[in-house]
């Protein structure tokens, strides 16, 4: 068999190119637009993320077992609730909106401007 990698993450969404600029805002890159239904964004030192537009697309809901989330990405955030916090007005400021505050926990859980969750999470959290 031949050597497989991983290529990347790919979202569902209904318009790729803002959902591509959002998690630019935070994690950087550049948004590739190959046309308004596939957008892919490279990382720095990063996965590749890519988002492709969905006609009627439902978001999950936070938690739903009738709407489940189906899948979520991680991000590192910092290892101090301070590097969390900044981390967190940069997302918000961006659009994205908290879904679940755990801060007992070391991770924060968001939804982006699709309805993807997504969790900030502290550094030593495995």
């Amino acid at each position: 068999m031949t050597a497989v990698r991983f290529r990347s993450t790919v979202l569902d969404c209904p318009d790729p190119v803002a959902l591509a600029a959002f998690y630019a805002g935070f994690l950087g890159g550049t948004p590739h637009v190959a046309h308004d239904e596939w957008v892919v964004l490279d990382i720095p030192d990063g996965p590749r993320l890519a988002f492709q537009r969905v006609a009627e697309y439902v978001p999950p809901e936070w938690p739903r077992a009738d709407r489940p989330q189906q899948m979520h990405l991680d991000f590192d955030a910092g290892s101090t609730w301070e590097e969390i916090e900044a981390a967190e007005s940069a997302v918000l400021a961006l659009g994205a909106r908290e879904l679940e505050r755990q801060d007992k926990e070391d991770f924060r859980v968001y939804a982006d401007p699709a309805g993807h969750p997504f969790c900030l999470c502290r550094i030593d959290h495995p």
